[in-house]
């Protein structure tokens, strides 16, 4: 049987000027230009990782693209494939995790990445996988409409039923288990996949990635120039700290990038700049911070 040789160069190629585009935008939103930090990683491969800090809307953001190559797997990735241990392998993607100043504009995370692994004479392994999701710490219940509207048209084209999948994968996924709340409002998150064929994929993988600005920006407009004090920022430090504790306990890509032995500026580059933790906190009852936890921190259907 012949092997199939997959143009991993043209998702190189599309991922490189994602996070161009991406950075191109969020300049213009901020004002300030994002700094550019190339990077070589020793075992194999590298990136440029794109880092905004206080800026005149974003506190601390990455957007960063990584190209790297190896031949042993981390446990994050072989433990639910063994037929991939022994392999050449490459991974690439975009991700950026943005954390403004004002509480009343969320954090959001994006990711888009592809892996695949080879062996002399056999078909290569790979899939496609990413997603978006809004952390707010101030609820608007039209800002979250919007987003999962976003998510939605951008997987319209490739089946009905793929939106409500993905969306209960993401509120499924980015849930912190020792807190019994979710990180957020969601959005949509997929791994693994590779069903229908690669230029199907990578076509879903493109629209995902190329709705994320559409997703994102309008929110900011409409909350970046409310006025807010120190109660809101005090709970917006408190309420970051889900943000770290999910990043360095349960994310896939921040365990895949230190078992690999990636480089740490860039995969911590997601961690907010100021975060507290409370011994035992809650929110004032009917409170505006009450209700982020009431009305926003529950899985419900936001179209």
């Amino acid at each position: 049987m012949p092997v199939t040789s997959l143009p991993s160069a043209a998702v190189k190629q599309y991922l490189q000027d994602l996070q161009q585009r991406i950075v191109s935008a969020l300049q213009q939103a901020d004002g300030k230009e994002f700094l550019a930090d190339e990077w070589q990683r020793p075992e194999g491969g590298g990136g440029i990782s794109r880092i905004i800090e206080n800026g005149n809307l974003f506190e601390r953001g990455g957007v960063g693209f990584s190209h790297v190559t190896g031949s042993n797997l981390p446990p994050s990735a072989a433990a639910n494939r063994p037929g991939i241990a022994g392999r050449q392998w490459e991974a690439m993607g975009v991700s950026l995790v943005l954390h403004p100043h004002n509480p009343y504009v969320p954090t959001v995370h994006m990711n888009v990445r592809f892996f695949i692994a080879t062996a002399d004479g056999q078909e290569p392994i790979w899939w496609f996988g990413g997603g978006m999701d809004l952390t707010p710490y101030y609820g608007f219940e039209e800002d979250a409409q919007h987003f999962h509207r976003t998510c939605r048209d951008a997987l319209q084209p490739f089946g009905s039923g793929l939106h409500a999948r993905y969306k209960t994968w993401c509120d499924e996924y980015f849930y912190l288990k020792h807190r019994k709340e979710p990180r957020g409002v969601g959005g949509i998150f997929f791994d693994d996949l590779n069903e229908g064929g690669f230029e199907h994929c990578f076509a879903l993988q493109r629209s995902v990635g190329d709705h994320f600005l559409d997703a994102y920006l309008p929110i900011v407009a409409r909350r970046r120039d409310i006025a807010f004090g120190q109660r809101e920022r005090d709970f917006q430090t408190y309420r970051r700290g889900r943000y770290v504790e999910f990043n360095l306990v349960f994310d896939r890509g921040t365990l895949f990038g230190l078992q690999s032995g990636g480089r740490t500026e860039s995969i911590l580059m997601s961690m907010p700049p100021v975060v507290t933790w409370r011994y035992d906190w809650q929110p004032e009852p009917g409170s505006p911070e009450a209700r982020l936890h009431s009305d926003f921190l529950i899985h419900r259907d936001w179209l």
